[in-house]
């Protein structure tokens, strides 16, 4: 009979209540004072007005201007909207759209099949610690920190045909530059110089958060170097293959400073990159046509970018 009150009074006692996150980030809210919340604020909306006034609100007024026939002179309500006469124009009528779809799908091509496994190649290396793999991670490096326009101008030194070095060494008299059947293979190396630099540090990144104990685990069953790489740790990587290959369409498509530089895009060097600055900054001075073309670029360069995202999402699920 003692034993009943305390009883009683135990099951008096409510239960704690769960906490839910919801719950858990609305406490957490309580805890800032003002000046977190305004610094916090700050944090967020500042980016996010940099990146909608400088990225996509120029991107929102390139796809309108895409269907008008303004020229860059006299008011906006003097715009004449012409749909999509301009695509049409683009393919039908202008010469030096389909080499730039060319030059741009071989540029691709080219960084995707050739650059981006030999950067890779270049990590695996380096992932080993072999002795001086610092120095050579930044030599490797260094040419992604400078910009397009300077290596065309380093090449340049070795491209050129009166006093470049690879002229002097084989006693050639190639002008690596000038030659419209030869320049964008001389270009694609210059630009491949600089992409394998970038592909090396991504997948090495990618390398270092490797789980050792999937190499220990093939090692055991008695796989080779070659078949843990291709079938343990690359397959593990995936995501860094899709950064990759992200990061080479949208380098393949953004290849603008270097045949601006060296002829500004023409005799041999077109690009959708350099017909768009051509069209809108040029002599020409066809906004609308040249909006076009930046539009062809955005789209293609959307889909990629929506595979990545797609991507990344789905194993954030999982």
């Amino acid at each position: 009979m003692s034993d009943l009150p305390l009883i009683q009074a135990d099951r008096a006692v409510p239960p704690p209540a769960a906490t839910t996150p919801s719950g858990g980030r609305r406490r957490r809210l309580r805890l800032l004072s003002r000046t977190d919340r305004v610094v916090i604020t700050l944090m967020v909306l500042v980016p996010l007005l940099l990146v909608t006034g400088f990225v996509w609100l120029p991107a929102a007024a390139t796809v309108l201007l895409s269907g008008t026939n303004w020229d860059g002179i006299g008011p906006l309500n003097e715009i004449e909207f012409v749909g999509a006469r301009n695509y049409s124009d683009v393919v039908n009528i202008y010469p030096p759209f389909v080499p730039a779809i060319q030059h741009n799908l071989l540029w691709l091509a080219v960084l995707f099949l050739v650059a981006s496994p030999f950067g890779m190649f270049l990590a695996v290396l380096l992932d080993k610690e072999l002795r001086g793999s610092r120095f050579y991670q930044t030599a490797l490096y260094l040419p992604v920190v400078l910009s397009l326009a300077l290596i065309g101008f380093v090449w340049q030194l070795l491209y050129s045909r009166d006093q470049g070095l690879i002229n002097a060494v084989f006693g050639s008299n190639v002008d690596w530059y000038g030659d419209s059947n030869v320049n964008i293979w001389a270009v694609m190396v210059a630009s491949g110089w600089r992409h394998v630099g970038y592909i090396m540090l991504l997948y090495l990144a990618g390398l270092k958060g490797v789980d050792p104990s999937l190499r220990e685990a093939a090692a055991v069953d008695g796989a080779s170097e070659s078949k843990t790489f291709f079938r343990v740790v690359f397959p593990v990587m995936r995501p860094i293959n899709i950064i990759v290959l992200v990061v080479t369409v949208i380098e393949s498509l953004r290849a603008f400073d270097l045949v601006w530089v060296v002829n500004k895009g023409r005799n041999g060097l077109e690009l959708i990159s350099a017909l768009v600055t051509q069209n809108v900054v040029g002599e020409a001075s066809r906004i609308g046509f040249g909006s076009a073309l930046a539009t062809i670029m955005l789209v293609v360069s959307l889909v990629f970018i929506a595979i990545y995202l797609a991507t990344v999402m789905r194993e954030n699920r999982q």
